[in-house]
């Protein structure tokens, strides 16, 4: 079940300088957002607060379900993913890659199997499946990390740039998957992106990071 994030005056500096400054908005659950700006202000910064992987140094972030506040311990932490450039993927098959999140959580054998199955369809390796997941391409690296973060089924899904420095065969691939959690609502999706095309393709609203705060467009 998708998730709303309401975020109220943060700020988040390095070395006294701050990258963020005051900044609010609100995500609404089930919808998909990308954030757009020049490199350094403050995108990647932002998914890493809203992913609790960083504090703000002031300011407040609400997670919420339906009327209730979550609160921000473990069980909210497993319900974001976080998807980064630099994919850290485990020295074994692309099958058992996508498998792990799940055995974390405690899912019986067939459930995992035939969901990594179909997370592993969704992007187009299924004829990697058996394949060391740390021979595949760059291209399919993104893909292999967008099936790990789907197999989950997060509630709120955060994307840095997920289809930079990949061709257009390997994007298509991602984004249609993306397109496809749009489709089915199941997850909240907060992006960030370079490329206006894709933003107007992907997301319900589009954002943009100005003068240290979000500005819808």
């Amino acid at each position: 079940m998708p998730i709303g994030l309401r975020i109220s005056d943060i700020t988040r500096g390095y070395n006294s300088s701050p990258v963020i400054d005051n900044c609010s908005y609100t995500f609404q659950a089930g919808s998909v957002y990308a954030i757009m700006g020049p490199n350094g202000c403050g995108k990647s910064t932002l998914l890493r607060i809203f992913g609790l992987l960083e504090s703000p140094s002031k300011g407040n972030l609400t997670y919420y379900s339906g009327n209730s506040e979550l609160a921000q311990d473990m069980k909210l932490r497993r319900m974001i993913t976080l998807l980064l450039p630099d994919i850290g993927l485990f020295n074994t098959t692309v099958l058992k890659n996508v498998e792990y999140g799940l055995k974390i959580r405690g899912y019986n054998k067939k459930r995992i199997h035939d969901a990594a199955q179909e997370a592993i369809e969704l992007v187009g390796l299924t004829h990697k499946m058996n394949q060391n997941a740390l021979l595949l391409s760059s291209g399919q690296k993104r893909r292999l990390g967008i099936a790990r973060a789907l197999v989950i089924k997060p509630s709120l899904l955060l994307l840095d740039e997920p289809t930079s420095a990949i061709d257009v065969e390997n994007t298509e691939i991602v984004e249609s998957a993306i397109l496809r959690i749009k489709q089915e609502r199941s997850s909240t999706i907060i992006l960030s992106t370079h490329e206006r095309a894709q933003a107007d393709r992907l997301a319900d609203r589009l954002l943009m990071v100005e003068n240290k705060r979000l500005v819808e467009v």
